[in-house]
């Protein structure tokens, strides 16, 4: 059974707290496992949340910043000791290409498992599969800093009703959704007779940033958005000074892109009540919005009518 899904492994930003672990973000998609910034104290967390090492099939890096990073080593060497068999593909910022190195060999340990770098040199897409596309946009942040889309591609979704009134069954069924076409009883049964749009699903993963047109870009059309609110709107001349978002702006942002779920995440220990990001948050955003905690899981929202979901 193919699951979409969110696994929190880490909320904190900067220190972690009696509550908070470093960041870490897991988004289970049907067959991959994308972990995004596993901070320090991952691999414990993956423990907690019953995530095996054999479920990651990329890494991925918004910066080089500790709480976004210093879980890579042992993660990578968890990749080896489970004996992962799978190649996982490591995205970061080229320009952090020596830190990365550095976490990667942090310590002495037998290495098996294949981890292959993909260092993200640009703006655009840097991978392409069965799941679709992975985009990566540049952020504003004192480091260099990207943010990551998936982008699943639009298909069509059959309908039984219109399939049997066309007398269209059995190996026709895939032929059809092959070639866009089939002949059935000497008559030619065009795909779009009997099936409909599907859009597909989108993921968007911000962290660390001033508002930019890159965290626009990202959060287009987000079935589900991870963003990070690190400051409350009282300190919002701390946010701008030191590259990071209030939850006001993520909910505007939000409300902006037309996204679905709104996540929040990466808070201030200065804060001791987490309620009040999505009150904020609420003042410009009525959809659908989650105070993120360690060791939970959030659910990808389920497809809406393509209508509404291009509109």
């Amino acid at each position: 059974m193919s699951v979409r899904e969110l696994v929190v492994l880490g909320t904190g930003s900067q220190v972690p707290t009696r509550t908070r672990n470093h960041n870490g973000y897991l988004l289970r998609w049907d067959g991959e496992g994308l972990l995004f910034d596993p901070g320090e104290g991952t691999q414990r967390q993956m423990l907690f949340a019953g995530v095996a090492a054999s479920s990651i099939t990329r890494i991925c890096l918004s910066h080089f910043h500790g709480d976004h990073c210093l879980g890579v080593p042992g993660v990578v060497q968890r990749l080896s000791l489970d004996g992962v068999r799978h190649p996982v593909v490591a995205h970061y910022p080229a320009s952090g290409a020596e830190y990365f190195a550095r976490l990667r060999h942090a310590g002495v340990f037998h290495e098996t498992a294949e981890l292959v770098e993909s260092p993200v040199t640009e703006p655009g897409e840097i991978a392409r599969g069965a799941f679709g596309r992975l985009v990566a946009r540049r952020l504003s942040h004192p480091v260099e800093s990207f943010g990551y889309q998936l982008v699943e591609p639009d298909t069509r979704r059959m309908l039984p009703d219109q399939l049997a009134a066309l007398g269209v069954r059995g190996p026709a069924v895939g032929q059809l959704q092959r070639d866009g076409f089939v002949e059935v009883g000497g008559r030619r049964v065009e795909l779009s007779a009997a099936s409909e749009p599907r859009r597909g699903q989108r993921f968007a993963f911000v962290m660390d940033t001033r508002l930019c047109d890159g965290v626009f870009e990202l959060a287009e059309h987000a079935d589900l958005l991870v963003i990070e609110s690190t400051f409350l709107s009282a300190d919002a001349a701390l946010a701008t000074e030191y590259g990071h978002l209030t939850a006001a702006q993520a909910g505007r942002v939000a409300a902006e892109c037309g996204v679905r779920k709104l996540v929040l995440s990466h808070f201030s220990q200065r804060y001791p009540a987490p309620e009040a990001f999505r009150a904020e948050a609420a003042g410009s955003f009525g959809g659908e919005i989650v105070v993120a905690s360690d060791i939970s899981r959030i659910a990808v929202p389920s497809r809406r009518p393509y209508r509404a979901a291009a509109g």
